[in-house]
């Protein structure tokens, strides 16, 4: 039997090997055009196309195991490829397909006093690796979007989504190479934990590192990893209904923003009402969601409303403020005002998305302001963080950190710069 350290060393060189290959074929589609990426992303996306029995055949079987091993509701259905979601996976590689490449991209650019041509221009990162959860749907945004920017990805998915995953990248695989790039420009990273880790310590060989999924991997990667990583949020959004807000708006936003899709990050958790509104806001508010099977947590005073909205109520505690559900939860308060809103979301927001709904300029302005989120939103549901809805095709990830790139991440933040400096012989005094 292997020593530990031995296995350790073997697992390095696994991840060595891949960031090699992967090294490799970055350096090919650096340099290549836009039109040829291009149309292997629109290549990639009719074999996934092609593949969907496959596919769905595929997922059908972690799905199957997910169930049987107890997989929570959120994480399964985030786990499910129907032929819709392989056909919407397809869609975004097109359009991803269809945006301005920002290799190249001139950020600013100069004439120093002495004669000097100075241009700060974007570069690919070169290898990013992905650790993620069982989404398959990342594992299609991650290989198009990196291609694009022209960089080489390594990506580990979930152990739950392992046969859909091997799947799809194989056919993503066979369309670069049908297409005359290196295939290593995907790759699959497979193995328990300590591949995982190995991973994480592969600096120096892979550029960039990004964990998608929920807290616990996140916050492991970011502390462990010693590769440069940027930090994905978790969503604990709220949306806060103002005393200025229209009452049909602010349903219509409410609802979506809980009930569209609860699996995601950028779904509601918390709902905050002005307290000038709250007897007319509240039972409105409460009804159409108890409508659609949510159940409330909150403080005594909402219990009355959500019994009369037949809602089932639960007596909101500490961590309830704070949580990410995922589920058809939604923690509800009423507050004394904006500057108890604000209050209330600088200690508990995680910083994804935060929502106003208001007819008031300058409430929506101090909002704004003095909300500290990746994204912001006035009079629109918190489900608009999201790459594709704001026109950058697919994502990467929503980040939540300060530091490069921030809210959702795709091509130009997976690019880096690098200044290029023209002169005619000067030399320094």
């Amino acid at each position: 039997m292997p020593s530990p350290t031995l296995g350790r060393m073997n697992e390095q060189a696994v991840v060595s090997r891949l960031a090699e290959a992967a090294r490799g074929a970055s350096r090919v589609v650096a340099l290549t055009p836009r039109g040829r990426k291009d149309k292997a992303l629109l290549s990639m996306a009719d074999a996934l196309v092609a593949a969907t029995d496959e596919i769905v055949a595929a997922n059908a079987e972690d799905v199957e195991r997910g169930r049987a091993e107890g997989l929570r509701a959120n994480l399964l259905d985030r786990l499910t490829l129907d032929a819709d979601r392989v056909a919407a996976a397809a869609d975004g590689l097109r359009q991803v397909a269809g945006l301005a490449d920002p290799v190249g991209e001139v950020v600013r650019g100069s004439t120093t006093p002495t004669g000097l041509q100075v241009r700060q221009v974007r570069v690919p990162m070169g290898v990013v690796g992905m650790i993620y959860e069982a989404r398959p749907n990342v594992t299609v945004d991650a290989a198009g979007l990196a291609l694009k920017s022209g960089n080489a990805v390594i990506l580990r998915g979930g152990s739950a989504a392992e046969r859909t995953n091997a799947v799809l990248v194989q056919v993503m695989r066979d369309a670069l190479e049908a297409e005359g790039l290196p295939a290593d420009a995907v790759q699959l990273l497979e193995g328990d934990r300590e591949v995982v880790k190995a991973l994480m310590r592969a600096r120096g060989e892979v550029d960039l590192l990004i964990p998608r999924g929920g807290a616990g991997l996140i916050q492991t990667v970011v502390t462990e990893s010693t590769v440069p990583t940027i930090e994905t949020g978790v969503g604990n959004c709220h949306v806060y209904v103002d005393a200025a807000a229209d009452l049909e708006m602010a349903e219509a936003i409410v609802v979506n923003a809980k009930t569209h899709r609860t699996s995601v990050c950028n779904a509601a958790e918390t709902l905050l009402v002005h307290r000038s509104v709250a007897a007319a806001a509240l039972p409105r508010l409460l009804t159409a969601l108890a409508a659609r099977g949510v159940t409330i947590h909150g403080d005594p005073e909402i219990e009355s409303v959500a019994q009369a909205a037949d809602a089932t109520f639960e007596p909101a505690i500490e961590d309830d403020w704070a949580d990410e559900y995922l589920s058809l939860d939604l923690a509800v308060r009423v507050v004394a005002d904006l500057d108890g809103a604000l209050d209330h979301i600088r200690r508990y927001s995680s910083g994804h998305t935060d929502a106003i709904v208001t007819g008031d300029r300058a409430a929506a302005r101090r909002f704004v302001d003095e909300v500290d989120a990746a994204a912001v939103m006035v009079n629109a549901s918190t489900r608009f963080t999201d790459g594709g809805e704001l026109g950058f095709g697919a994502e990467i990830g929503i980040s939540t950190q300060k530091l490069h790139a921030r809210g959702p991440m795709a091509l130009q933040e997976l690019t880096s710069t690098k200044w290029v400096i023209e002169g005619d012989g000067q030399v320094r005094d």
